[in-house]
C-alpha cells in the first residue's frame, strides 16, 4: 500500500478501506508513515468525513496498532471516560464503587490537558502512589481489589500518540472523526464489556454548545457500539466546577468527603448517575435508576471507601489513608480567602478561566516537562445561584507564594460574575445518548 494513494483518495472525498486504515495506523506506530504524510492525512480527514464505517475502522486500526488487553475474570469489565472539565474527580469515587457492585474496572487514565485536571495527577497527590504499573501488575491489582486507575503504557494505541502530537501542531485537533478515534482507541484497548462516556458541556468544558456535545456523544457511542462495546453517553453540565475545589490534593480531599463523610453535592450526585447508567448498560442493574441507588448504597455503607483504600495501598499509597487522609495530603504555603466586593447573586462562572488559573498556580502543566505542585488550587468555591453579601467568601486560594496568590485572586474575580438577579443553575445531566 502507499500513503500517498490513501491521502489522495481522502482528498477526493473517498473513504479508505479498513485494510488501508489499518496499514496507515501501523505506519504511524512504527514510523513507516512520515510526519508530513501524517499531517496531510489529518488535514484530509479534518476537511471531509470518514462516515460511521470509516470512523469505526480508523478507531479499531489505531487500537490495534499496539497492545490490546485481555482478561480472565469472573465478572464484567467496565469503564468510564470524561471529555474533561474542572473539579471533575468522579473517577476516583466511581471506580471503587463499581468494583463494590461486582464489576472489574481497569481505568486507564491520563494527565491534565489544557485547563482540565488529570486523574493520574490527582491520585499522585497521595504520597507514595505510582500510576505506572506493568500489565502483569495491573492484572494482579484487578484480581485483588476489583479496580485500578493507572496510566497507559507506551504500547497502548501508539498510532494515536503519534497522530495526536501531529494534530496539535497542524490545527487538526477539532475533527469529530479524529477526536472519536483518539478517545476510543485508548479506551477500547482495555477491552471493556461496557463503557459510559461523560461528555461535558459548558464554560469549563471543551464543548461549549449542546449541538457540539451531542454530535460528539453520538459519534462516540455509535463508534464504540459498532466496535463491539456496549456504550452509552451522558451530556453533563460544566457551566461551573463540578466539585467545590480545583487542584489535585484539594480534589482528593473532596473525594474523601464523599466517600467517608457522606457529602451529597454535585460531585456525589453525578457519580451516582454515571455509575447507574453504566451498571444499566452493562446489564448489572435492572435500570439506570436502580444502578444509581446501588452506587449510593456502597458509598453510604463505607464499602466504596474501604475499596478505595485497598486500591491506593496496591499502588504504593499509605495503608491507612482512608482513616486519616487529612494527615497525608500536602498543604500549600499560602492560603488566602477571596471575598465579594458587592452584594448580589452568582450569575456566571468561567470554568475554563478558573482551570487556567490553577495551572498558573502550578497545579497543571503549561508544557509537558512542567512539575506539578499537588497542594495548590482553589477550594470552598461559590456555586451558580448563590446569594452573596459584601465580604462573603467566594473561594479560598491555595498557593506556593504570595504573588501567585494575588494573580490567582485577580483571575478568580474575573471568572465569577455577580449580578442583581438570581439565575437557575443548569440541570446536572442534559441528556443521555445511546445505551
Amino acid at each position: 500500500m502507499d500513503a500517498r494513494a490513501i491521502i489522495g483518495a481522502l482528498r477526493r472525498g473517498q473513504v479508505p478501506s479498513a485494510e488501508q486504515l489499518a496499514w496507515f495506523a501501523e505506519g504511524l506506530a512504527d514510523g513507516g508513515v512520515s510526519d508530513a504524510q501524517a499531517g496531510a492525512f489529518a488535514m484530509a480527514v479534518c476537511m471531509g468525513s470518514l462516515g460511521e464505517a470509516g470512523r469505526t475502522a480508523l478507531t479499531l486500526a489505531m487500537r490495534d496498532s499496539g497492545d490490546v488487553l485481555s482478561w480472565n475474570l469472573d465478572g464484567p469489565v467496565i469503564d468510564k471516560h470524561s471529555t474533561g472539565g474542572v473539579g471533575d474527580c468522579v473517577s476516583l469515587i466511581l471506580a471503587p464503587a463499581l468494583a463494590e457492585c461486582g464489576a472489574y474496572v481497569p481505568m486507564i487514565s491520563g494527565r491534565g490537558l489544557g485547563h482540565t485536571g488529570g486523574t493520574l495527577d490527582k491520585l499522585e497527590a497521595i504520597p507514595g502512589v505510582t500510576t505506572q504499573v506493568s500489565e502483569e501488575r495491573l492484572h494482579q491489582i484487578l484480581r485483588e481489589t476489583g479496580a485500578a486507575i493507572v496510566g497507559a503504557s507506551a504500547r497502548v494505541a501508539p498510532a494515536d500518540k503519534r497522530l495526536y502530537a501531529i494534530r496539535d501542531v497542524t490545527a487538526t485537533v477539532d475533527s469529530l472523526d479524529l477526536i472519536t478515534a483518539s478517545i476510543l482507541s485508548k479506551k477500547l484497548a482495555a477491552s471493556p464489556d461496557a463503557l459510559i462516556l461523560d461528555v461535558k458541556l459548558g464554560s469549563g468544558a471543551f464543548m461549549k454548545t449542546l449541538h457540539a456535545a451531542r454530535e460528539l456523544a453520538e459519534a462516540l457511542t455509535r463508534t464504540a457500539n459498532a466496535a463491539g462495546c456496549r456504550t452509552a453517553a451522558m451530556i453533563t453540565d460544566m457551566s461551573q466546577p463540578l466539585a467545590p475545589s480545583l487542584g489535585n490534593a484539594l480534589e482528593v480531599a473532596e473525594v474523601m468527603r464523599v466517600l467517608t463523610g457522606g457529602a451529597d453535592n454535585r460531585l456525589a450526585q453525578l457519580t451516582a448517575l454515571l455509575g447507574g447508567a453504566l451498571l444499566d448498560t452493562a446489564g448489572i442493574a435492572k435500570s439506570a435508576e436502580a444502578g444509581a441507588e446501588q452506587i449510593r448504597d456502597v458509598i453510604r455503607s463505607g464499602a466504596a471507601a474501604e475499596r478505595f483504600g485497598r486500591m491506593m495501598a496496591a499502588v504504593g499509597g499509605p495503608v491507612h489513608f482512608v482513616d486519616t487522609w487529612e494527615r497525608f495530603l500536602p498543604e500549600a504555603n499560602v492560603i488566602q480567602e477571596v471575598t465579594a466586593r458587592e452584594a448580589g447573586y452568582v450569575t456566571a462562572i468561567d470554568g475554563e478561566a478558573l482551570g487556567l488559573a490553577v495551572v498558573a498556580l502550578g497545579g497543571g502543566r503549561q508544557v509537558e516537562s512542567d512539575t506539578i505542585d499537588p497542594a495548590v488550587g482553589m477550594s470552598n468555591m461559590v456555586a451558580l445561584g448563590d446569594k452573596v453579601s459584601k465580604g462573603t467568601p467566594l473561594a479560598r486560594i491555595h498557593a506556593s507564594r504570595e504573588d501567585a496568590a494575588r494573580r490567582a485572586e485577580a483571575a478568580l474575580r474575573k471568572a465569577v460574575t455577580i449580578g442583581p438577579q438570581r439565575v437557575t443553575p443548569p440541570k446536572l445531566v442534559h441528556e443521555r445518548v445511546g445505551g
